[in-house]
């Protein structure tokens, strides 16, 4: 196609992409908010299409940002073929069913709506387009991407940024990349001399203000960085997480003297911290927490239990969640509190008095380990209540979920293009019938697909950044970000272990590390069905 006439094509699909959201916002409306506000009980009732419209609406939000990104990628034949194929590909899934899982497909049917929006001679020429030879030429023109880094332009629309993401590249592929699945197969935590350079580059004090000693760098920044460590290993890519959600809390509602204690250090890497809100059996469910936090003089006393604390024994600092006060039900007695402890190691990873716990063992995501923890009279100084007030932790939690998961959908892109980088690498490599794999064409259209997809997250994600970037509220659009970008992360893994063959299913093959870390992204910094519990009642409730 032209490119005018493809980027015209585009507009006209948006717009009958839009009607049909509202059309499917409406229905779903009526079903879950028949007197105007959200409905619990019914909600809970029609589960399955109100989160079936928060998928629908992620998809057309995925066709905008697409066609916006070709517009400014001043698209060249890649990026046409890309966004032909991406538009293609949704709109026939907006018309005939999308895949909220392996086993849960939503059509237009099942939130009481029809696609006869979507009915138009744009969408059925996009529609007609999205074909294998399409693909299969988005495979050719990506076949050198492992030596050129050119899977697509990703139009970030900054010079300092594509410095950025070349600089982190470079470490990345000489520091984390060749290392990673040896860590992974071994177990252990990613060595200390690596998260030392990580420092030095700057890592953990990427957002913090420069008056803070940090960098002074937006969201966007942080998703170049997180995506690319994370293309080495999703490890490396998560050690900024912790620090991020760390440094906002204490930015956004520390008392000065906080800010003054801990921002700097937190910036130089120097103190590393971790996140420890979960207990067993609470899950997402935070207003049920029932570790306790008793003030007796000048000293809060910890008791409880906390679960999949993720990088507990090594972190320096923890933003801890505990109830303040019992006789406040749900959200109102929690307070937030930054609790020092030791470092610990894997002999002993918690030397503190009122704090023991043990490893949790797992599948992927091993470099920073995760553990359990018990507290029995750990002592927090009143100092460190976060902000100086009970009763806030709740409301200064949500205040950083917006970065977290923003962060968390960078990691799922880095990851997804490791893993279309890996089954790239080896279908060129693999000779079977006297002929590479990726000479076949099912191998190179699920290659190609992989592309396409990964740069549909990749846009969706920056778009929330942006937002953020913005000071806008971006708590829908980092939803659909993370909603999203962890099926891709999921179904590229899938898709290159697939190209591997029983390869693919030996542990020494690093594909077999990428499939057990794209899991977890379904279900850490909120699983998929609350992503779209937040995108449903966002958009219902007006938040847009």
């Amino acid at each position: 196609m032209v490119v005018e006439n493809l980027l015209g094509l585009a507009a006209e699909a948006e717009t009958a992409a839009d009607r049909y959201e509202a059309a499917a916002r409406e229905a779903v409306r009526k079903l879950i908010a028949p007197k105007g506000k959200v409905d619990p009980e019914l909600l809970e009732r029609e589960q399955f299409a109100a989160h079936g419209f928060a998928w629908i609406a992620t998809y057309v939000s995925a066709i905008r940002q697409m066609r916006r990104w070709a517009e400014a990628s001043a698209a060249g034949e890649l990026e046409q073929l890309i966004l032909q194929v991406a538009l293609g590909e949704y709109l026939t899934q907006l018309q005939g069913g999308i895949a909220m899982s392996q086993v849960e497909i939503v059509r237009p049917a099942d939130l009481g709506a029809d696609a006869e929006a979507l009915d138009t001679p744009a969408v059925r020429k996009l529609i007609a387009a999205n074909t294998s030879t399409a693909r299969l030429r988005i495979a050719e023109l990506i076949a050198d991407g492992l030596d050129t880094g050119d899977f697509g332009a990703l139009a970030l629309g900054d010079a300092a940024l594509e410095e950025v993401r070349r600089q982190f590249r470079r470490f990345v592929d000489a520091e984390v990349g060749p290392h990673a699945h040896g860590w992974h197969l071994r177990d252990e935590l990613i060595p200390l001399p690596v998260v030392q350079q990580m420092a030095e580059l700057g890592v953990f004090g990427l957002t913090v203000p420069e008056e803070w000693g940090g960098l002074g760098m937006g969201k966007l920044a942080m998703c170049v960085v997180t995506e690319e460590l994370s293309r080495g290993y999703i490890g490396v890519g998560s050690l900024g997480t912790r620090s991020e959600i760390a440094a906002e809390l204490i930015r956004a509602g520390g008392t000065e003297d906080q800010k003054k204690r801990y921002l700097s250090r937190i910036a130089s890497g120097e103190i590393l911290p971790t996140a420890v809100f979960t207990e067993p059996n609470t899950g997402s469910d935070l207003a049920s927490l029932r570790t306790r936090a008793v003030l007796e003089g000048d000293t809060y006393r910890i008791n409880g239990n906390k679960t999949w604390i993720t990088h507990a024994a090594r972190a320096d600092i923890m933003t801890l969640l505990a109830r303040s006060d019992a006789s406040k039900p749900g959200y109102k007695g929690l307070s937030m509190f930054l609790a020092e402890k030791p470092r610990g190691d894997e002999a002993d990873p918690f030397p503190a008095e009122g704090m023991s716990g043990g490893e949790i063992r797992v599948l992927g995501y091993r470099g920073m380990k995760e553990y359990e923890i018990g507290f029995d009279g750990f002592e927090v100084p009143a100092a460190n209540l976060l902000g100086g007030k009970e009763g806030q932790g709740f409301k200064q939690l949500m205040a950083t979920f917006e970065s977290a998961r923003i962060q968390t959908a960078a990691r799922a892109v880095g990851v997804a293009q490791n893993a279309l980088e890996l089954g790239l690498r080896y279908a060129k490599d693999r000779i079977q019938f006297g002929k590479p794999l990726y000479a076949f064409p099912r191998v190179a259209g699920k290659i190609a697909w992989m592309a396409v997809e990964t740069m549909i997250a990749r846009q969706l994600t920056y778009f929330a950044a942006r937002e953020k970037d913005q000071d806008r509220r971006c708590d829908i659009e980092a939803g659909m970000a993370k909603l999203l970008a962890a099926r891709v992360a999921w179904s590229n893994a899938d898709n290159a272990l697939q190209i591997h063959g029983g390869n693919g299913y030996a542990m020494e093959y690093p594909i077999s590390r990428v499939l057990c870390d794209a899991r977890i992204l379904n279900i850490f910094e909120g699983a998929a069905e609350i992503q779209a519990q937040v995108v449903c009642r966002g958009l219902l409730e007006g938040r847009n």
